[in-house]
């Protein structure tokens, strides 16, 4: 459970117990985050309804890690049957955790479009037409991400002007817009959380950075990557699950957009490092500077702005790098989890 000694006004006794028995809708509730948004959401009492792709390995994940609720299958590139599960369940609120165009392979302009934005607009029409009068919290707590922002520079605060460069960006922004003029346009209360570099257990992605590094440790052949001087705001999961929830009983502007991160930047190598020492990887295996940069990459070299989420919820992500990387080996080694997808 979370720590409650955060004393802020946006404390446990008010944004943990407020789930208690509240129909809740989580989609992409078996992806790396949408697992911990629904892990949290159970030990709250939540009533929930998680919407995932593939039944059978939802069910194997929410047993890993201690997920309850109701399952149902759904295909987001068919927009009217996921809202009319929205419609049947008439969700309090919905945590909206899907996405395409995450991995590279995810390329397609149209299939991201359909599931960035149009899925969105979809939703936020049924959910206008759910009526919950005990409900004052968000009534959709979106994820965007950061590659929203494109390479622009600077702090990346969110009243700054984007530049997209790729699919995965130019969609979720388009998405990030619709739910801005959704909510405006039919009153409901919606709010975009924009995801920095989530890392913990879960994240099942063969191309990230930390299961990369995971999956190897068994072997003995050496890891390539980049030179590692590239900067990231690392956010350990768990603190980015407790952020959905308290962003969903928060009191925000329609349609408002949200950096959540911890406002401080650490290099990819010094990521690594601090990993590899952790997990017994030899540090001789790491063969930094192999690998060149994507074309995509974002280079940042200004702490995010966190002011927003910091003055929404008086509290800011608070795991270390460190700590998390501890705590996600151990989560892993005890739950005898595989580092393979």
């Amino acid at each position: 459970m979370p720590d409650s000694s955060d004393g802020s006004s946006n404390s446990p006794r008010d944004w943990f117990n407020a789930y208690d028995g509240v129909r809740t809708m989580v989609l992409g509730a078996s992806g790396f985050v949408g697992r911990w948004v629904a892990r949290l959401l159970s030990r709250t009492g939540a009533d929930l309804l998680l919407g995932v792709q593939d039944h059978q390995r939802a069910t194997e994940i929410f047993q890993q890690f201690d997920v309850k609720g109701r399952i149902v299958a759904l295909d987001l590139n068919d927009l009217t049957a996921t809202a009319d599960q929205v419609s049947k369940f008439q969700p309090a609120i919905t945590f909206n955790l899907s996405g395409y165009g995450v991995i590279p392979s995810e390329s397609d302009e149209v299939i991201a479009d359909r599931i960035n934005r149009q899925l969105l607009e979809i939703v936020c029409e049924r959910i206008a037409a759910v009526t919950t009068p005990t409900w004052a919290g968000q009534n959709l707590v979106h994820a965007g991400t950061a590659f929203e922002y494109g390479a622009i520079g600077g702090n990346l605060y969110e009243g700054s002007t984007p530049n997209p460069a790729a699919v995965y960006g130019i969609s979720k922004l388009a998405g990030s817009r619709a739910l801005m003029q959704c909510s405006k346009s039919l009153g409901i209360r919606a709010i975009t959380a924009r995801l920095f570099t989530a890392y913990g257990p879960g994240d099942e992605h063969s191309g990230r950075l930390l299961p990369s590094l995971l999956r190897a440790t068994d072997g003995d052949e050496p890891l390539p990557l980049t030179a590692g001087t590239q900067k990231r705001d690392f956010v350990y999961v768990e603190d980015v699950a407790e952020g959905f929830l308290r962003l969903g009983t928060a009191v925000a502007e329609p349609g408002d957009i949200v950096n959540l991160a911890t406002g401080h930047l650490h290099t990819v190598r010094s990521f690594v490092e601090c990993a590899a020492a952790i997990a017994g990887f030899p540090e001789s295996r790491l063969r930094f500077g192999i690998v060149p940069l994507r074309r995509e990459e974002m280079m940042q070299e200004q702490d995010v702005a966190v002011g927003r989420l910091e003055q929404l919820l008086g509290w800011l992500p608070r795991t270390t790098v460190e700590d998390g990387l501890r705590m996600t080996v151990e989560f892993l080694r005890s739950h005898r989890l595989a580092t393979n997808p």
